[in-house]
């Protein structure tokens, strides 16, 4: 469970990023979360977009991501959804206390 100064922390790193992901009409899958989990080990914090086809609560699509794939939900703001798991093999990010 990240603290509110981490969250804070993670925000401001996930600010210049891309989202590299986007969430479609296709809904969540197994495949989508495969992906999400491979590109958390490389990158630790990660953004992926809710389109407005989706057809899914942005908040919901967040949790659910986090859940799949064993993640952290940063932040949903807007259409993004920022995610962060730490790296088993890669870590490069460190947080604050």
């Amino acid at each position: 469970m990240l603290t509110g100064k981490q969250k804070r922390y993670l925000r401001s790193m996930a600010h210049h990023l891309n989202p590299i992901f986007q969430v479609g009409k296709g809904g969540i899958n197994d495949h989508l979360i495969r992906h999400i989990e491979e590109a958390l080990e490389v990158r630790e914090l990660i953004k992926v977009t809710v389109l407005n086809n989706s057809g899914e609560d942005r908040n919901e699509v967040g949790q659910q991501l986090a859940e799949g794939a064993g993640a952290e939900l940063v932040q949903v703001i807007g259409k993004i959804v920022v995610l962060y798991k730490e790296s088993r093999d890669q870590k490069t990010i460190v947080l604050p206390n």
